[in-house]
């Protein structure tokens, strides 16, 4: 079995929410620091509302984002403690995003796409479109050509 690295998953993950309470802290210094105004009032509510927007971000990453071991002979997507199992032909699509490095993945039955890294860094090949070379690629390859979802 192939997964991603831990410290990759658990960054994209919570990039956002770090980065929402930085926002949150930066106006909390500048309504307290500086004296009441209409200006200080104003920019203190840009850094409320950039924080907000980027919290939502993170509670969208955060139901999509998944660490996944791919094997020859199954996915496993890891859920905290819990370690839920799918066969390859339950695979529906599994794609590269290509500005982001990590891969879609569809499973029949389930709504939804499951995101997750590559267990190394994926090498662009043209500008934007990008190809897996890692152990995990390969699997992945083999995998899409014998079930037909290239």
């Amino acid at each position: 079995m192939v997964e991603a690295n831990p410290v990759k998953y658990y960054f994209a993950k919570y990039f956002f929410l770090g980065f929402s309470v930085l926002q949150w802290l930066v106006a909390g210094i500048v309504l307290f620091r500086y004296p009441f105004s209409a200006k200080t009032f104003f920019a203190a509510l840009i850094f409320v509302t950039a924080g907000s927007i980027l919290f939502l971000f993170f509670l969208i990453v955060m139901d999509k984002m998944r660490r996944v071991a791919v094997g020859k002979n199954k996915i496993v997507v890891i859920e905290g403690d819990r370690n839920v199992r799918f066969g390859w032909p339950e695979v529906k699509s599994l794609k590269i995003v290509p500005i982001f490095n990590l891969y879609k993945l569809k499973l029949k039955g389930k709504k939804g796409f499951i995101y997750f890294f590559p267990s190394e860094n994926i090498d662009p090949a043209f500008g934007l479109l990008s190809k897996d070379t890692s152990k995990m690629g390969d699997i992945v390859q083999k995998r899409k050509k014998q079930l037909g979802l290239e």
